[in-house]
């Protein structure tokens, strides 16, 4: 029997790249031999005209199947939908926009073949425009190993291959604020790397915006690492051994007399803003993880499907 692959690809508004997108996969996975390959492309709620080319491409290559979600759910919700839909041997998750080089395809699933249960596609290079994105992106990560247990390359992204029991153990996870990569290395299994050099976007602006990326970097932070919370006890802690210390210093002065009184409301203002502002961001803080806590309580379904599209009879 042939092996399955299943490669899936969230979009959002990426109209102008689907026909480059189209022919760079196909010309990839003709290099396979003996594997059956298949598409899944996960419309997150584009308004370009971008659904209407995918469905056209379904109607003209049944090797094609678009999942088309009610609303914009976002990347993550997008990709977790196509996981869902992969009945494959293996499963490649690359984004849409060209960053992540379709000519990979045939180094990932060799790396598979090998024994590579999980399959990381690691940046040698990345091209990212905009000083604050690419300081933005090399800190979170350095960030993020320091304060999780999961073992997060620097250099990974959601590109990579998955074998089929990793796609079902990762289905398994029922969290809403999903962070991918973060779920994939807390999974392990066997890994195996495959180096590229991620290029610029090949037409458009990016869809992740400054706002949802910090927004998903807090929630990949809050979902895998408590210390955050333990950081502010520990600031609590030196705070109030610092304010004990003083205490004790002005008691000895008094005691002995030479108690000078300060002029001026400077350092009382600047202490009770710094206090203030501490407490503030433990607040802020509690208030993240408590949100989320309320979040996952609800137990809303992580995406809707308005209709799947396919050359079959299932086409929505």
């Amino acid at each position: 029997m042939r092996d399955t692959l299943a490669i899936v690809i969230p979009l959002y508004n990426e109209r102008d790249l689907l026909p480059e997108l189209f022919r760079r996969v196909e010309a990839a996975c003709g290099q396979l031999e003996g594997i059956s390959w298949r598409v899944i492309l996960v419309n997150d709620g584009s308004r370009d005209g971008s659904l209407e080319v995918m469905v056209a491409k379904t109607r003209a290559d049944p090797r094609y199947t678009v999942l088309e979600l009610s609303r914009n759910f976002g990347h993550q919700a997008a990709i977790s939908a196509g996981l869902a839909e992969a009945d494959a041997d293996a499963v490649i998750i690359m984004d849409g926009d060209l960053q992540d080089p379709p000519e990979l395809i045939p180094d990932l699933v060799t790396a598979w073949r090998t024994g590579g249960e999980v399959v990381l596609a690691l940046r040698r290079t990345r091209r990212e425009k905009g000083l604050l994105r690419r300081l933005g992106f090399a800190s979170f990560y350095r960030i993020f190993g320091w304060l999780t247990d999961a073992p997060l390359d620097v250099s990974s992204g959601v590109f990579g291959l998955l074998a089929r029991q990793v796609v079902a153990e990762l289905n398994r996870l029922g969290e809403r604020n999903r962070f991918l990569p973060g779920l994939r290395a807390w999974l392990g299994f066997e890994q195996r790397e495959v180096f590229y050099d991620r290029a610029g976007r090949a037409a458009g602006a990016p869809k992740q915006t400054l706002p949802r990326l910090i927004r998903y970097a807090v929630d990949a932070l809050i979902s895998f690492s408590f210390k955050p919370l333990r950081l502010m006890t520990y600031t609590g802690l030196v705070i109030s051994a610092v304010a004990f210390a003083l205490a004790a210093v002005f008691v000895v002065k008094r005691v002995v007399g030479i108690e000078v009184a300060q002029t001026g409301f400077t350092t009382l203002v600047t202490l009770v803003l710094f206090l203030g502002g501490i407490q503030l961001i433990g607040i802020g803080l509690l208030g993240e993880y408590l949100g989320r806590t309320y979040d996952e309580a609800k137990n809303r379904p992580l995406y809707v499907i308005r209709a799947r599209h396919s050359a079959g009879p299932t086409d929505g």
